[in-house]
């Protein structure tokens, strides 16, 4: 192998090079940070487009998302990083927040009132129709069984159950947690996935009291500190969630940092005590560092020589596959448009599509550039539940056509239609996840050259918690870097 060499800067105190391995948001966001501390920086990204599961597109000459299409806008870190690449005046919240449950046969409204789909006000659950008599009366068991204990960590499912009856978990907190994980609530840990439900069910004997603590500090929280707390729960961009990728790819070339896509890393091996050889194709870079911003699979194939015991913790994460349909209706041949932002599925009754959205509604870019079309979109799949993924794309708009017109009355036939697949897109938070985050992060820092972790397989799969996990690993590695490179600042 031939090799063009990188200084790293560790040995002559020149500015570092630091070496981000994958060019989704978490890389993007970990290369940005680095460049503002004062690395020199080169991303690697092994297809031939940034962004990872962020991914923006058009159907019927239409802005769309094809992959994520909003991050939750009260926890900062999303909105910052847009706002710091020069997106924040495209930074817009949702038209309408109106959601249903398409449950027992008929569009139900989303109960207010929960935590991820655990009530603490009965009445709206009530009056949804989402719950059964006989399983309103098995929630309200809750205020008198025996306290159930949660150990370090427990499945959503398992707890929720225990604690109100499956119906809950069934009806409502699997079709929200299938939203964020496309996962099984009867494995997801809750310590990871929900972690301030977790803390409520450690603290009160009563899960609805636990929940009607977290909504009443909530609700506080709101008074307390102003407009700012009732601002949107959630924000997309105007033209997609999917253009905060390329923004950020512009700010790091600008700032000079460097981005090589079709650049798969072959090899990762250590240099000594000072850095690291990272081998793509017949070339040989040099850095002082590495931040590994790649999925499990290939960050335990990278890993698995010079940090076995973080690799062996990899190898045990599971991932989801799932896929989009986004379609484009005129609305004339719709009749009437339904109504709100879309609808989740419960699996328990045995639908082919997990969700929908209404994208036209939902936001204005979408609902204004063609007032003549109507998009929407479905998703299917979720863990151990892809066969549907196998059939064709033609196939699987057929099956959310057919889906669609039992829900909201929906005959019409596309004008134009996409299918974006994301094959081992969602990685899976099982019981113990934050216990083998914890271990994997213990192995890459006790290396002898510095080495860094992110992404959405450690902290959480939100936008948010991407570029969190991303600024935390970059800042850790700047702090790594401090005493031996001060002397080329």
């Amino acid at each position: 192998m031939s090799a063009a060499h990188t200084s790293t800067g560790r040995a002559s105190g020149t500015i570092p090079h630091v070496v981000v391995i994958g060019g989704g948001i978490s890389g993007l966001a970990a290369a940005h940070r680095l460049l503002e501390g004062g690395a020199q920086v080169t991303v690697l990204e092994s297809s031939d487009r940034l962004g990872g599961k962020l991914r923006a597109g058009e159907i019927a000459g239409v802005p769309v998302d094809l992959g994520a299409e909003s991050m939750l806008a009260r926890r900062p870190e999303g909105v910052d990083l847009a706002r710091a690449v020069g997106l924040g005046d495209r930074l817009q919240p949702p038209a309408t927040a109106a959601a249903s449950l398409w449950t027992r046969d008929a569009l139900r409204p989303m109960p207010k009132g929960h935590v991820m789909g655990v009530p603490g006000d009965l009445a709206p659950l009530a009056a949804s129709g989402v719950i059964s008599p006989a399983g309103l009366a098995r929630i309200s068991e809750d205020e008198v069984l025996a306290r159930t204990e949660t150990g370090e960590d427990v499945a959503v499912g398992e707890y929720v159950a225990a604690r109100l009856g499956r119906e809950v978990v069934d009806r409502l907190v699997e079709p929200l947690l299938g939203g964020v994980y496309a996962g099984d609530a009867y494995r997801i840990s809750m310590r990871a996935a929900v972690p301030q439900l977790f803390e409520a069910a450690r603290s009160h004997r009563s899960l609805l009291d636990g929940v009607r603590a977290i909504l009443a500090r909530s609700a506080t929280t709101v008074h307390q500190t102003g407009p700012t707390a009732t601002g949107p729960v959630f924000m997309g961009i105007d033209g997609g969630i999917g253009t905060l990728p390329g923004a950020v790819a512009d700010a790091v070339r600008a700032a000079g940092g460097e981005i090589r896509l079709d650049a798969a890393v072959r090899e990762l091996r250590r240099a000594g005590a000072d850095g690291w050889q990272v081998c793509v194709e017949d070339r040989v870079i040099e850095a002082a560092a590495v931040i590994m911003a790649a999925p499990a699979d290939a960050a335990a194939q990278l890993l698995r020589h010079d940090c076995p015991a973080a690799a062996t913790e990899l190898d045990t994460v599971d991932y989801a596959s799932m896929a989009l349909v986004t379609m484009a209706f005129r609305r004339s041949d719709l009749g009437s448009v339904p109504a709100g932002s879309g609808f989740l599925v419960p699996p328990v009754d045995g639908r082919r599509i997990k969700a929908s959205t209404f994208a036209s509604h939902k936001w204005g870019w979408i609902g204004n550039a063609d007032p003549d079309l109507f998009v929407l979109r479905t998703s299917l799949g979720r863990y151990e539940d892809d066969a549907d993924l196998k059939r064709d794309d033609s196939e699987l708009v057929d099956l959310s056509l057919a889906d669609l017109g039992e829900a909201v009355g929906l005959h019409a036939r596309p004008v134009a239609s996409t299918v974006t697949r994301w094959q081992g897109g969602l990685p899976q938070y099982a019981v113990g996840h934050l216990e083998r985050v914890a271990r994997i992060r213990t192995a890459v820092a006790g290396l002898p050259a510095a080495l860094r972790v992110c992404g959405a397989v450690y902290d959480g799969v939100g936008i948010p918690a991407c570029v969190g996990s991303a600024r935390r690993a970059a800042d850790d590695i700047l702090a790594t870097l401090a005493p031996d490179s001060s002397g080329g600042e």
